[in-house]
């Protein structure tokens, strides 16, 4: 049974701009109606976002689709597992890392999480939605609380996928650029971080990788330090998988 993680960078869902990752998460099902279940408690259950979702899931890539509302609804515990264990595909929105991971935790969602990723079920999600499934995240949850006044923390995952994760990467947040802070960020902390553009994507398959995107420039990167200095290789997209010792590894 094959296991399969895509973290997307980042894109607007609700102009399209990430839809031929959409398809592609959409297609490692092998199924015609797969059932998606949406988890947007980064954006406080966001109606909107839970409505764009449907648009483009189940009106246009014929998913059939369901969402669970942690903070509106609050569901008990066999609702939450009922919800989770009968998904083909578990997408998590983008929005406030630092708020869905200490809820999650709370709630017992990242055990529910793990189990449904260990029977097949194809995890995959955007921005903090990509974040949750590393070990650590590159996060701009802190500017959700005091948008005048915050910098990038360090957020940690589920760890599901080794190493730090910063989605958005050649975006920002409020002005702040994210690169130049992701850089710092392993510069200080060390380890490997791992870099998403804009309408690009990874997917993870058991022990491999291949790197999508939506635009014909995004790609991902990995950055590491070396020599006290900060190396930073893109990755391109490419048709095939490859092996994840190559992306893990702190070389070319």
């Amino acid at each position: 049974m094959n296991k399969h993680i895509v973290a997307i960078g980042g894109g607007e869902i609700r102009q399209l701009k990430t839809l031929a990752i959409d398809k592609e998460i959409v297609s490692l099902t092998g199924k015609k109606h797969p059932r998606l279940l949406f988890i947007p408690t980064a954006s406080s259950d966001s109606e909107n976002y839970v409505q764009a979702i449907e648009k483009v899931y189940g009106k246009k890539l014929g998913c059939k689709t369901d969402s669970l509302l942690l903070l509106r609804e609050k569901p008990n515990k066999k609702e939450i597992e009922e919800k989770i264990f009968s998904a083909d595909i578990i997408y998590v929105g983008g929005g406030n890392t630092l708020k869905m991971m200490k809820l999650w935790r709370l709630l017992g969602v990242d055990k529910l999480l793990k189990s449904a990723c260990n029977n097949g079920t194809i995890l995959c999600g955007i921005s903090a939605g990509a974040i949750c499934w590393f070990e650590y995240g590159h996060s701009d949850s802190m500017s959700f609380h005091n948008p005048d006044n915050w910098d990038y923390i360090r957020v940690r995952g589920m760890g599901f996928l080794k190493g730090l994760l910063c989605p958005h990467f050649d975006g920002q947040t409020r002005g702040i650029k994210r690169k130049k802070s992701f850089s710092q960020m392993i510069e200080k902390v060390g380890g490997l971080g791992i870099a998403i553009d804009n309408h690009a994507a990874i997917i993870f398959r058991n022990d491999s990788f291949r790197v999508i995107n939506s635009k014909k420039d995004p790609k991902a990167h990995k950055l590491f330090k070396k020599s006290g200095k900060i190396t930073s290789i893109p990755i391109k997209t490419q048709k095939e998988f490859s092996s994840l010792k190559t992306l893990y590894s702190k070389t070319v």
